[in-house]
């Protein structure tokens, strides 16, 4: 590294990016943008999906190049390139998408590469303590032992977070790291963050929620379209003004006008058990044509299993399903899709896209057989078709339909995502958090989709953790707890307050 000159002051910042550009074939991603962090402070960088902040950050990271622009670490022009070069020199990302090796243990996972050595043996036992230090640093109650496999999405984000720590770095990018954790955990991350930055440690803080920004945040920068807006302290923004910088107009409505009209009984469950416990137990529901079922719960309520046993997931030791007042069996996911079942899982990255394949074969893989002639022959112009529908039809922004779909915004690769089912022609459509790590403008986008799927008579189940989209989206909520129904409420007529209160029985 090498000292650089800049109209910026570098003495007074931890991290400059200065007029970083980068351009793909057919999209300039960015377009001389601006980032500046203090150290001991909280940067939050926000923009709505495809604004280009995960493409800033890979430059940063090493992943991209940029194709402008200087960066500089503590007064030294950097360029990193690769992601082991960017750790090594104190630069760290806790990803929203978590890409851990699940079979191995925890501690395996945050020293992965970088095993501490007996000899030519790896040192077990200093990594264990190396571990439990840093864990217990940071509050977190877990046995470093563990498999990965047999933690909760918030307890894997934790570990992430314990292992960007573990490179002692100066700058550690958090993107969304909120997306997944309860209340109780998003407080304890507070306060980890609060502690690093009392450190001196920089920290550049990617969230949609609004709220958490203005507690969380010292300075706001908002991207758009590629572009720097603005960067301002965040003790001078609102909500409002937020929204305003990020979609360049006032949105006056968060959800769009609910003209769905529910109709008669599509779905009906009864005494639905799943066969491994702990899971759902005595399930009983129905839904109706054109009906947006909200599930709501606490973490660990078993909101997702409902939809996995229903989409043939989980082995369902007891209980019936119906669809169109017909005894439905769903053994496997084929089962269901067969049976007008379609489910677009909570977990993009991990079981809902092929990251490195193109839109046209994420569009069209559930309905694989619809393309096979009487002659065995792939018909490529039926799937050109359907995969045009997909894009025109969910309004996803991108160049072609050969373009792999990891270079989409998260919001886009949702609208392929829904889109891929909807070929399928379900009668059901079930959605586990399908907002997740998604914009306010995109977030909008969705609910317009699913409100006019509901127009269309499907019937939708949508688990959400966010408590105002639940309530700005649904018809009904149905409220879960340990596994059991604890409630289920008319949207129109119930508030948090009574949904919070049924998620906390004891059931």
């Amino acid at each position: 590294m090498s000292k650089d000159q800049t109209d910026t002051n570098l003495n007074e910042y931890l991290l400059v990016m200065e007029n970083i550009s980068k351009e793909f074939p057919g999209v300039k991603a960015l377009d001389n943008i601006q980032l500046k962090v203090r150290p001991g402070s909280v940067h939050a960088l926000m923009g709505e999906n495809g604004a280009g902040k995960s493409t800033l950050m890979k430059c940063l990271f090493g992943i991209y190049h940029a194709d402008e622009g200087n960066i500089f670490l503590e007064g030294n022009k950097v360029s990193f390139t690769s992601a082991r070069q960017a750790l090594d020199n104190g630069v760290s990302m806790v990803h929203q998408e978590l890409n851990q090796v699940r079979q191995r243990s925890i501690m395996d996972n945050i020293w992965l590469g970088r095993y501490p050595k007996k000899g030519l043996f790896i040192d077990e036992e200093k990594m264990y303590v190396d571990t439990k230090t840093i864990f217990e640093d940071l509050d977190i109650q877990l046995d470093p032992r563990m498999k990965v496999e047999k933690l909760t999405v918030s307890e894997m984000q934790m570990v992430e977070i314990a292992k960007a720590v573990s490179y002692n770095s100066k700058i550690i990018v958090m993107d969304e790291p909120t997306s997944s954790l309860t209340e109780k955990e998003v407080n304890h991350l507070f306060k980890i963050i609060s502690a690093l930055r009392d450190k001196g440690v920089g920290i550049i803080y990617i969230s949609h929620k609004m709220e958490e920004i203005l507690q969380i945040s010292d300075d706001v920068t908002v991207m758009r379209d590629g572009k720097w807006i603005a960067t301002t302290p965040a003790g001078e923004l609102t909500t409002d003004k937020i929204i305003n910088l990020m979609v360049g107009r006032d949105l006056t409505n968060r959800f769009p006008e609910k003209t769905n009209k529910p109709g008669k009984v599509i779905l009906k469950v009864e005494g639905l058990t799943a066969a491994y416990q702990p899971s759902i137990k005595d399930l009983s529901f129905e839904l109706r044509k054109g009906e947006i079922l909200g599930v709501a719960g606490l973490v660990g309520s078993k909101r997702t299993d409902i939809v996995e046993s229903l989409f043939g997931i989980r082995h369902v030791k007891s209980g019936e399903v119906y669809l169109n007042d017909k005894k439905v069996i769903n053994n496997t996911p084929k089962d269901a899709i067969k049976n007008g079942f379609a489910l677009v899982t909570e977990e993009r990255r991990a079981n809902g896209i092929f990251g490195m394949l193109d839109i046209s074969f994420n569009s069209t893989i559930a309905n694989m057989n619809d393309y096979i002639n009487k002659f065995g022959i792939y018909d490529e112009v039926k799937s050109k078709e359907d995969t045009e529908w997909v894009i025109k039809s969910m309004r996803v922004k991108t160049p072609s339909r050969k373009t792999h779909i990891n270079t989409l915004s998260g919001g886009n690769q949702q609208k392929v995502i829904i889109g891929r089912w909807l070929l399928t022609k379900p009668d059901v459509l079930m959605l586990d958090e399908p907002t997740r790590g998604i914009d306010v403008g995109a977030k909008y986008e969705i609910y317009q989709l699913i409100n006019e799927l509901a127009n269309k008579e499907k019937g939708i189940i949508m688990i959400s953790s966010e408590m105002p989209e639940l309530l700005g989206v649904t018809d009904r909520i149905l409220v879960m707890s340990n596994g059991r129904v604890a409630g289920i409420v008319e949207t129109k007529n119930t508030n948090q307050e009574e949904i919070l209160r049924l998620s906390a029985k004891f059931l």
